[in-house]
Protein backbone atom coordinates (compact mmCIF):
# COMPACT_ATOMS: atom_id res chain seq x y z
CA UNK A 1 0.00 0.00 0.00
CA UNK A 2 3.18 2.83 1.06
CA UNK A 3 4.62 1.62 -2.22
CA UNK A 4 1.55 2.29 -4.62
CA UNK A 5 0.98 5.64 -2.36
CA UNK A 6 4.80 6.47 -3.04
CA UNK A 7 3.88 5.72 -7.03
CA UNK A 8 0.92 8.08 -7.03
CA UNK A 9 2.97 10.84 -5.67
CA UNK A 10 5.78 10.65 -8.14
CA UNK A 11 3.27 10.67 -10.86
CA UNK A 12 1.46 13.32 -9.50
CA UNK A 13 4.80 15.26 -8.96
CA UNK A 14 6.08 14.07 -12.57
CA UNK A 15 2.42 15.82 -13.63
CA UNK A 16 2.62 18.95 -11.54
CA UNK A 17 6.36 20.22 -12.85
CA UNK A 18 4.73 19.07 -16.52
CA UNK A 19 2.25 22.14 -16.10
CA UNK A 20 4.11 24.44 -13.86
CA UNK A 21 7.47 24.23 -15.52
CA UNK A 22 6.28 27.24 -17.55
CA UNK A 23 5.85 30.43 -16.38
CA UNK A 24 3.26 31.42 -18.48
CA UNK A 25 1.96 28.16 -17.90
CA UNK A 26 1.70 29.19 -14.04
CA UNK A 27 -0.05 32.13 -14.82
CA UNK A 28 -2.30 30.88 -16.95
CA UNK A 29 -3.84 28.81 -13.93
CA UNK A 30 -5.01 30.81 -11.83
CA UNK A 31 -5.13 34.57 -13.96
CA UNK A 32 -7.57 33.13 -16.41
CA UNK A 33 -10.21 32.51 -13.97
CA UNK A 34 -9.55 35.90 -11.95
CA UNK A 35 -10.03 38.04 -15.08
CA UNK A 36 -12.89 35.92 -16.28
CA UNK A 37 -14.53 36.05 -12.81
CA UNK A 38 -14.48 40.01 -12.89
CA UNK A 39 -15.61 40.06 -16.58
CA UNK A 40 -18.58 37.83 -15.68
CA UNK A 41 -19.25 39.95 -12.62
CA UNK A 42 -19.61 43.61 -14.64
CA UNK A 43 -20.67 42.39 -18.24
CA UNK A 44 -22.98 39.07 -17.30
CA UNK A 45 -25.70 41.19 -15.72
CA UNK A 46 -29.77 41.65 -16.04
CA UNK A 47 -29.76 44.69 -14.39
CA UNK A 48 -30.59 47.69 -15.51
CA UNK A 49 -28.96 51.16 -14.35
CA UNK A 50 -29.45 53.61 -17.61
CA UNK A 51 -32.46 53.45 -19.70
CA UNK A 52 -32.99 55.95 -22.06
CA UNK A 53 -36.22 57.22 -23.12
CA UNK A 54 -38.60 58.91 -24.69
CA UNK A 55 -42.00 60.78 -23.53
CA UNK A 56 -45.21 61.79 -25.77
CA UNK A 57 -47.10 63.55 -23.26
CA UNK A 58 -50.04 65.00 -24.82
CA UNK A 59 -51.88 65.83 -21.54
CA UNK A 60 -49.18 68.34 -20.04
CA UNK A 61 -50.49 68.71 -16.56
CA UNK A 62 -49.27 68.98 -13.39
CA UNK A 63 -50.05 64.98 -13.08
CA UNK A 64 -48.31 64.34 -16.11
CA UNK A 65 -45.00 66.14 -14.90
CA UNK A 66 -45.31 64.89 -11.40
CA UNK A 67 -45.22 60.97 -12.90
CA UNK A 68 -42.51 62.02 -15.07
CA UNK A 69 -40.68 63.62 -12.15
CA UNK A 70 -40.89 60.20 -10.44
CA UNK A 71 -39.11 58.72 -13.69
CA UNK A 72 -36.05 61.00 -14.38
CA UNK A 73 -35.68 61.18 -10.29
CA UNK A 74 -35.12 57.69 -9.91
CA UNK A 75 -31.59 57.70 -11.02
CA UNK A 76 -32.58 54.83 -13.84
CA UNK A 77 -34.37 56.27 -16.34
CA UNK A 78 -32.97 59.17 -18.27
CA UNK A 79 -35.11 61.30 -20.79
CA UNK A 80 -33.34 61.58 -24.39
CA UNK A 81 -36.57 63.35 -25.88
CA UNK A 82 -40.06 64.71 -25.99
CA UNK A 83 -42.15 63.61 -29.03
CA UNK A 84 -44.59 65.99 -30.39
CA UNK A 85 -46.33 63.15 -32.27
CA UNK A 86 -46.92 59.36 -32.09
CA UNK A 87 -45.47 59.21 -35.24
CA UNK A 88 -41.93 59.38 -34.06
CA UNK A 89 -42.39 56.50 -31.87
CA UNK A 90 -41.66 54.26 -34.60
CA UNK A 91 -38.14 55.77 -35.56
CA UNK A 92 -37.03 56.37 -31.29
CA UNK A 93 -37.84 52.91 -31.21
CA UNK A 94 -36.43 51.48 -34.77
CA UNK A 95 -33.02 53.21 -34.59
CA UNK A 96 -32.47 52.15 -30.41
CA UNK A 97 -32.08 55.66 -29.55
CA UNK A 98 -34.30 54.61 -26.48
CA UNK A 99 -35.37 51.58 -24.67
CA UNK A 100 -39.12 52.34 -24.56
CA UNK A 101 -41.39 55.44 -24.81
CA UNK A 102 -43.93 56.45 -22.19
CA UNK A 103 -47.08 58.13 -23.82
CA UNK A 104 -49.70 59.94 -21.74
CA UNK A 105 -53.25 60.51 -22.96
CA UNK A 106 -54.67 63.88 -23.06
CA UNK A 107 -57.21 63.40 -20.55
CA UNK A 108 -54.91 62.15 -18.04
CA UNK A 109 -55.33 65.01 -14.66
CA UNK A 110 -59.34 64.89 -15.52
CA UNK A 111 -59.46 61.45 -15.07
CA UNK A 112 -57.56 61.65 -12.04
CA UNK A 113 -59.05 64.18 -10.28
CA UNK A 114 -62.86 62.70 -11.11
CA UNK A 115 -61.32 59.61 -9.82
CA UNK A 116 -61.79 57.37 -12.74
CA UNK A 117 -58.99 54.96 -14.18
CA UNK A 118 -56.40 55.94 -17.25
CA UNK A 119 -53.52 54.01 -18.69
CA UNK A 120 -49.95 55.17 -19.39
CA UNK A 121 -48.83 53.43 -22.64
CA UNK A 122 -45.08 51.65 -22.53
CA UNK A 123 -43.70 51.01 -26.00
CA UNK A 124 -40.78 49.17 -25.15
CA UNK A 125 -38.25 47.60 -27.54
CA UNK A 126 -38.78 43.72 -27.31
CA UNK A 127 -35.57 42.94 -29.30
CA UNK A 128 -34.07 41.74 -26.08
CA UNK A 129 -37.08 40.66 -24.07
CA UNK A 130 -35.35 40.84 -20.81
CA UNK A 131 -33.97 44.23 -21.15
CA UNK A 132 -37.99 45.41 -22.08
CA UNK A 133 -39.71 42.96 -19.17
CA UNK A 134 -37.00 44.61 -16.56
CA UNK A 135 -37.80 48.08 -17.82
CA UNK A 136 -41.31 47.84 -17.78
CA UNK A 137 -41.41 46.26 -14.77
CA UNK A 138 -39.01 49.86 -13.33
CA UNK A 139 -42.19 51.70 -14.81
CA UNK A 140 -44.50 49.81 -13.24
CA UNK A 141 -42.95 50.25 -10.10
CA UNK A 142 -42.87 54.05 -10.82
CA UNK A 143 -46.36 54.52 -11.58
CA UNK A 144 -47.24 52.71 -8.52
CA UNK A 145 -45.50 55.40 -6.30
CA UNK A 146 -47.37 57.74 -7.86
CA UNK A 147 -50.77 56.93 -7.81
CA UNK A 148 -50.72 55.75 -4.25
CA UNK A 149 -48.92 59.26 -3.59
CA UNK A 150 -51.80 60.76 -5.96
CA UNK A 151 -54.92 59.56 -3.88
CA UNK A 152 -53.17 59.85 -0.62
CA UNK A 153 -52.71 63.72 -1.41
CA UNK A 154 -56.27 64.09 -3.01
CA UNK A 155 -58.12 62.90 -0.02
CA UNK A 156 -59.76 59.57 -2.05
CA UNK A 157 -59.34 56.01 -0.77
CA UNK A 158 -56.37 54.06 -0.61
CA UNK A 159 -55.88 50.45 -2.34
CA UNK A 160 -57.66 48.13 -0.74
CA UNK A 161 -54.99 45.50 -1.73
CA UNK A 162 -51.65 46.42 -1.91
CA UNK A 163 -48.30 43.51 -1.93
CA UNK A 164 -44.82 44.25 -0.40
CA UNK A 165 -42.01 42.42 -1.75
CA UNK A 166 -38.86 40.94 0.04
CA UNK A 167 -36.38 39.12 -1.85
CA UNK A 168 -34.96 36.91 0.02
CA UNK A 169 -31.01 35.49 -0.08
CA UNK A 170 -30.02 38.50 -2.47
CA UNK A 171 -32.35 41.19 -1.61
CA UNK A 172 -31.45 44.04 -4.01
CA UNK A 173 -31.98 41.44 -6.59
CA UNK A 174 -28.28 41.99 -7.85
CA UNK A 175 -27.87 39.72 -10.98
CA UNK A 176 -23.87 39.18 -9.94
CA UNK A 177 -25.25 37.63 -6.60
CA UNK A 178 -26.45 34.77 -8.85
CA UNK A 179 -23.94 34.60 -11.56
CA UNK A 180 -20.44 34.63 -9.53
CA UNK A 181 -21.30 31.45 -6.76
CA UNK A 182 -22.77 29.85 -10.34
CA UNK A 183 -18.85 30.34 -11.91
CA UNK A 184 -16.73 28.79 -8.88
CA UNK A 185 -17.97 25.62 -10.46
CA UNK A 186 -17.78 26.42 -13.90
CA UNK A 187 -14.54 27.89 -14.43
CA UNK A 188 -13.04 25.19 -12.29
CA UNK A 189 -14.41 22.83 -14.55
CA UNK A 190 -13.26 24.06 -17.78
CA UNK A 191 -9.45 24.14 -17.18
CA UNK A 192 -9.68 20.52 -14.59
CA UNK A 193 -11.51 19.30 -17.94
CA UNK A 194 -8.92 20.14 -20.06
CA UNK A 195 -6.07 19.63 -18.21
CA UNK A 196 -7.07 16.03 -17.90
CA UNK A 197 -8.01 15.02 -20.89
CA UNK A 198 -5.00 16.35 -22.74
CA UNK A 199 -2.63 14.35 -19.74
CA UNK A 200 -2.33 11.09 -21.67
CA UNK A 201 -2.40 12.37 -24.77
CA UNK A 202 0.78 14.80 -24.02
CA UNK A 203 2.30 11.60 -22.87
CA UNK A 204 1.70 9.77 -26.79
CA UNK A 205 3.06 12.80 -28.42
CA UNK A 206 6.13 13.21 -26.03
CA UNK A 207 6.44 9.53 -26.81
CA UNK A 208 6.68 8.46 -22.72
CA UNK A 209 3.11 6.82 -22.88
CA UNK A 210 5.51 4.03 -24.00
CA UNK A 211 7.36 4.10 -20.74
CA UNK A 212 4.71 4.11 -18.37
CA UNK A 213 3.51 0.66 -19.59
CA UNK A 214 7.08 -1.29 -18.64
CA UNK A 215 7.19 0.69 -14.79
CA UNK A 216 5.34 -0.96 -12.13
CA UNK A 217 2.23 1.40 -12.08
CA UNK A 218 -1.08 -0.12 -12.39
CA UNK A 219 -3.94 0.96 -14.14
CA UNK A 220 -5.54 3.04 -11.01
CA UNK A 221 -2.13 4.15 -10.00
CA UNK A 222 -1.96 5.57 -13.44
CA UNK A 223 -4.95 7.27 -13.33
CA UNK A 224 -4.79 8.74 -9.60
CA UNK A 225 -1.36 10.36 -10.75
CA UNK A 226 -3.29 11.67 -13.44
CA UNK A 227 -6.13 12.71 -11.43
CA UNK A 228 -4.54 14.38 -8.31
CA UNK A 229 -2.57 17.12 -10.14
CA UNK A 230 -6.02 18.27 -12.33
CA UNK A 231 -8.36 18.22 -8.81
CA UNK A 232 -5.21 20.56 -7.13
CA UNK A 233 -5.75 22.97 -9.74
CA UNK A 234 -9.43 22.87 -9.87
CA UNK A 235 -9.55 23.81 -6.39
CA UNK A 236 -7.18 26.39 -6.60
CA UNK A 237 -9.23 28.14 -9.33
CA UNK A 238 -12.33 27.79 -7.46
CA UNK A 239 -10.25 29.76 -4.29
CA UNK A 240 -9.40 32.22 -6.62
CA UNK A 241 -13.22 33.20 -8.19
CA UNK A 242 -14.33 32.86 -4.47
CA UNK A 243 -11.77 35.22 -3.32
CA UNK A 244 -13.19 37.59 -6.11
CA UNK A 245 -16.17 36.90 -4.87
CA UNK A 246 -15.48 37.87 -1.49
CA UNK A 247 -13.23 40.24 -1.39
CA UNK A 248 -13.59 42.21 -4.77
CA UNK A 249 -17.30 42.26 -4.98
CA UNK A 250 -18.21 41.53 -1.53
CA UNK A 251 -21.07 39.65 -1.76
CA UNK A 252 -21.60 38.22 1.52
CA UNK A 253 -21.36 34.33 1.91
CA UNK A 254 -23.50 32.58 4.37
CA UNK A 255 -22.59 29.05 4.39
CA UNK A 256 -19.45 27.50 5.53
CA UNK A 257 -16.07 26.99 3.41
CA UNK A 258 -15.58 23.35 4.31
CA UNK A 259 -19.26 22.63 3.29
CA UNK A 260 -18.41 24.34 -0.17
CA UNK A 261 -14.92 22.82 -1.32
CA UNK A 262 -16.48 19.73 0.24
CA UNK A 263 -18.82 19.88 -2.72
CA UNK A 264 -16.69 21.07 -4.98
CA UNK A 265 -13.83 17.74 -4.58
CA UNK A 266 -17.02 15.62 -5.17
CA UNK A 267 -17.88 17.80 -8.37
CA UNK A 268 -14.46 17.69 -9.66
CA UNK A 269 -14.01 14.25 -9.48
CA UNK A 270 -16.73 13.60 -11.44
CA UNK A 271 -15.31 16.17 -14.05
CA UNK A 272 -11.38 14.25 -13.81
CA UNK A 273 -13.54 11.44 -14.61
CA UNK A 274 -14.87 12.42 -17.92
CA UNK A 275 -11.72 14.30 -18.80
CA UNK A 276 -10.11 10.97 -18.49
CA UNK A 277 -12.22 9.23 -20.65
CA UNK A 278 -12.01 11.51 -22.88
CA UNK A 279 -7.81 11.13 -22.50
CA UNK A 280 -8.03 7.68 -22.92
CA UNK A 281 -9.73 8.31 -26.32
CA UNK A 282 -7.98 10.88 -27.59
CA UNK A 283 -4.65 10.27 -29.52
CA UNK A 284 -3.65 13.54 -30.05
CA UNK A 285 -3.32 16.65 -27.64
CA UNK A 286 -5.60 18.49 -30.55
CA UNK A 287 -8.32 15.95 -30.09
CA UNK A 288 -8.02 15.87 -26.77
CA UNK A 289 -8.67 19.75 -26.80
CA UNK A 290 -11.07 19.04 -29.45
CA UNK A 291 -13.38 17.05 -26.98
CA UNK A 292 -12.90 18.74 -24.17
CA UNK A 293 -14.45 22.21 -25.88
CA UNK A 294 -17.33 19.62 -27.14
CA UNK A 295 -17.80 18.59 -23.77
CA UNK A 296 -17.73 22.00 -22.25
CA UNK A 297 -20.40 23.90 -24.02
CA UNK A 298 -23.35 21.74 -23.75
CA UNK A 299 -22.43 21.45 -20.30
CA UNK A 300 -22.08 25.44 -19.55
CA UNK A 301 -25.41 25.84 -21.70
CA UNK A 302 -27.37 22.91 -19.58
CA UNK A 303 -26.06 23.82 -16.21
CA UNK A 304 -28.33 26.81 -14.54
CA UNK A 305 -25.69 29.04 -14.91
CA UNK A 306 -27.80 31.95 -17.04
CA UNK A 307 -31.44 29.74 -17.42
CA UNK A 308 -33.20 27.80 -14.57
CA UNK A 309 -33.06 23.99 -15.13
CA UNK A 310 -36.93 24.64 -14.97
CA UNK A 311 -37.72 26.62 -17.67
CA UNK A 312 -36.25 23.98 -19.96
CA UNK A 313 -37.75 21.75 -22.08
CA UNK A 314 -38.53 18.59 -21.01
CA UNK A 315 -36.02 16.57 -22.97
CA UNK A 316 -33.17 18.29 -21.84
CA UNK A 317 -34.19 18.62 -18.29
CA UNK A 318 -33.43 14.78 -18.27
CA UNK A 319 -30.08 15.43 -20.32
CA UNK A 320 -29.09 17.56 -17.51
CA UNK A 321 -29.18 14.98 -15.06
CA UNK A 322 -25.65 13.35 -16.51
CA UNK A 323 -24.15 17.08 -16.77
CA UNK A 324 -21.97 17.49 -13.59
CA UNK A 325 -21.93 20.64 -13.58
CA UNK A 326 -25.52 21.24 -12.75
CA UNK A 327 -25.22 20.51 -9.26
CA UNK A 328 -21.72 21.76 -8.69
CA UNK A 329 -23.90 25.18 -9.70
CA UNK A 330 -26.65 24.38 -7.24
CA UNK A 331 -24.09 22.99 -4.38
CA UNK A 332 -21.90 26.35 -4.60
CA UNK A 333 -25.16 28.59 -4.70
CA UNK A 334 -26.65 27.43 -2.05
CA UNK A 335 -23.65 27.20 0.22
CA UNK A 336 -22.69 30.72 -0.36
CA UNK A 337 -26.27 32.26 -0.37
CA UNK A 338 -28.53 30.01 1.93
CA UNK A 339 -25.90 28.81 3.99
CA UNK A 340 -26.91 25.26 3.96
CA UNK A 341 -25.11 22.20 5.06
CA UNK A 342 -24.07 19.17 3.75
CA UNK A 343 -27.50 17.04 4.98
CA UNK A 344 -29.49 19.48 2.77
CA UNK A 345 -27.34 18.90 -0.34
CA UNK A 346 -27.71 15.03 -0.66
CA UNK A 347 -29.68 15.33 -3.76
CA UNK A 348 -27.20 17.12 -5.78
CA UNK A 349 -24.25 14.82 -4.20
CA UNK A 350 -25.49 11.71 -4.73
CA UNK A 351 -25.54 12.14 -8.52
CA UNK A 352 -21.91 13.18 -8.68
CA UNK A 353 -20.82 10.51 -6.87
CA UNK A 354 -22.63 8.05 -8.84
CA UNK A 355 -21.46 10.04 -12.02
CA UNK A 356 -17.48 10.09 -10.78
CA UNK A 357 -18.17 6.14 -10.02
CA UNK A 358 -19.19 5.72 -13.33
CA UNK A 359 -16.58 7.47 -15.43
CA UNK A 360 -13.56 6.71 -13.42
CA UNK A 361 -14.33 3.13 -13.17
CA UNK A 362 -14.86 3.13 -17.17
CA UNK A 363 -11.75 5.20 -17.34
CA UNK A 364 -9.45 2.90 -14.96
CA UNK A 365 -10.51 0.08 -17.30
CA UNK A 366 -9.71 1.88 -20.41
CA UNK A 367 -6.25 3.01 -19.05
CA UNK A 368 -6.33 -1.29 -18.21
CA UNK A 369 -6.63 -2.48 -21.78
CA UNK A 370 -4.36 0.07 -23.26
CA UNK A 371 -1.34 -0.95 -20.37
CA UNK A 372 -2.30 -4.52 -20.89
Amino acid sequence: MLEALLRIIALTRKELLAVLKDRRSRMSLLVPAIVQGLVFGYAATYDLNHVPYAVLDQDRSAASRQLLAGLDGSGVFERVADLRSPRDIQSYIDERRVLLVVQIKQDFERKLQQGQGTDVQVIADGRNSNTAATASSYVTAVVGAFNDNWRRDHGLSPQVLTSTDRAWYNPNLETRWNMIPGLIGTLAMIQTLMLTAMSVAREREQGTFDQLLVTPFRPFEIMAGKALPSMLVGITQAAGVFLVAQLWFRIPFAGSIVTLFSGLVMFLLAAIGIGLLLSAVAATMQQAMLFSLLFIMPFSLLSGLTTPVSNMPSVLQYFTAINPLRYAIDIARRVYLEGVGLPLLTHDLWPLALIAAVTLSAASWMFGNRIT
